[in-house]
């Protein structure tokens, strides 16, 4: 006996709903001055960083990513047991197992959810977000819960001004959900990874390569490793030839787009693409004044940045770019449905 299955109905998906969270507590550039050899003016003409929230002692990166599930759930109004999976984009997991995933779940209480963890650095969001979108698209899913979230500071040398300057914590969600009638949601997107670049932006030990020992941690080698220059090269050409390359692909400039929403790293970088984009500052969100480089959370971060400025529509087209260690690259083209 053979079956005769119908093909399914094109589904596109949409961010239905945003939700973030960042500790309270604020590290400043005048504190960083009493810690290490720098000042406000040098931090502030390099990164254009002058506070980033740092979390106590006890608080992991489940807690936030937990904290920013819940406000993203009660924005859109439902319980945390409507959410079927949840996808935790992060280089900084309570443990290497279980998945961060796993602990999320358990503390927003979305019971029968499934999910998983994604390592991409500062690219981990719209990487997830775009698993998230294939799920929602190939018709399995209905409703998945996309976080980026770091605790940036538990792996930060507080004695390197080269890495200590830029890094906060912090946590963005976002819900995915099919779209209706004529909405259009995510359109398109354009990823690549570059390993070579492994060696410019890494943390060397804890892994299978170099396990925890005392000769790891007395060689300083569970902390973030940066050559900021090569790392600031990189990021200046692969933001704007991504984003380059997204919007070509799909028949639009620069011009078209309404926000342009990038990975919080450096503003240089955010300028440098802007405009090559040929974007008015207007059209472009920057808060890593107010948050420094929360990895992958600083995208939907600024995705809450863009709401509470009312700088976002619904029909809005917008741009979404990051690069991130590895090196790994990525761009998202689409229209906002809130």
């Amino acid at each position: 006996m053979s079956l005769t299955l119908k093909p399914r109905q094109q589904v596109r998906a949409k961010i239905s709903s945003v939700g973030t969270y960042v500790p309270p507590r604020l590290l400043t550039n005048a504190d960083l001055e009493r810690m290490v050899a720098t000042s406000d003016q040098w931090i502030t003409e390099r990164t254009g960083i002058h506070t980033r929230h740092i979390v106590d002692k006890g608080v992991a990166t489940s807690d936030l990513a937990a904290e920013a599930a819940r406000q993203c759930l009660a924005r859109r109004g439902i319980a945390a047991t409507d959410v079927e999976v949840i996808i935790v984009a992060t280089v900084t997991p309570d443990m290497f197992f279980p998945a961060t995933a796993c602990l999320v779940q358990d503390k927003i209480g979305a019971k029968g959810a499934w999910g998983f963890d994604l390592s991409a650095a500062c690219s981990g969001f719209p990487y997830a977000l775009q698993m998230g979108a294939k799920l929602i698209e190939s018709g399995a899913q209905k409703k998945v819960m996309v976080i980026g979230a770091d605790v940036m500071s538990s792996i930060i040398d507080y004695k390197d001004r080269s890495t200590c300057v830029i890094f906060g914590d912090g946590a963005g969600a976002v819900l995915l959900e099919p779209c209706e009638g004529d909405e259009v949601g995510m359109i398109d997107y354009f990823h690549e990874i570059d390993g070579s670049g492994a060696k410019a932006l890494n943390m060397p030990g804890g892994g299978s390569l170099h396990p925890p020992t005392a000769e790891t941690v007395a060689a300083n080698m569970h902390v973030v490793h940066q050559d900021g220059q090569a790392v600031y090269k990189f990021a200046v050409r692969k933001m704007s030839e991504a984003a380059e390359t997204v919007l070509t692909r799909n028949g639009v400039t620069g011009k078209d787009l309404a926000l342009f929403i990038p990975h919080q790293a450096n503003k240089r970088i955010i300028l440098s693409t802007a405009d090559r984009l040929g974007l008015p500052l207007d059209r472009v969100i920057i808060n890593i004044d107010r948050f420094g480089n929360t990895t992958a959370a600083t995208i939907p971060m600024a995705m809450q940045t863009a709401l509470d400025e009312d700088r976002l529509q619904k029909g809005d087209l917008v741009l979404l770019v990051s690069v991130g260690a590895g090196f790994t690259v990525g761009a998202t083209l689409l229209q906002w449905e809130m």
